[in-house]
């Protein structure tokens, strides 16, 4: 589970900062038993409120980083919109936690991101094997 972070300012590292960001959210390891992916968003958020908090802060860097990569601002709403949905149900004991395994706020955003860097910028693109 190599975590690779491009230092760089252009458009490729930023993306691949972005998906990382989101697998480790989103699915860094396996519920033990099962093949379920789950990330340290799923984690953190079985604290009661303040884990929700931090996952929210967490989930931000990706919608920071589509503002630094020039994403229209109906597009960074939408993103905001999608992680203050995983905060505002994801703070509800119980109910939150199996929306937060359900929801994955960070990978709708990062495929909002997929979508708009191959429609503007294809050559970010990278071919997965």
């Amino acid at each position: 589970m190599g975590f690779d972070l491009p230092l760089g300012n252009d458009l490729a590292s930023i993306r691949r900062r972005i998906e990382q960001a989101e697998r480790l959210l989103e699915s860094s390891f396996t519920i033990p038993g099962t093949n379920y992916p789950v990330g340290l968003d799923a984690v953190i958020g079985l604290v009661p409120v303040v884990g929700d908090l931090i996952s929210a802060a967490l989930g931000s860097y990706i919608v920071w980083e589509a503002r630094n990569l020039g994403l229209p601002k109906w597009k960074l709403f939408r993103m905001m919109g999608n992680l203050g949905v995983d905060t505002a149900i994801g703070a509800i004991p119980l109910v939150g936690d199996a929306f937060d395994l359900a929801f994955r706020s960070n990978t709708r955003n990062l495929r909002i991101v997929r979508r708009h860097l191959d429609k503007h910028h294809p050559e970010t693109r990278i071919i997965e094997q």
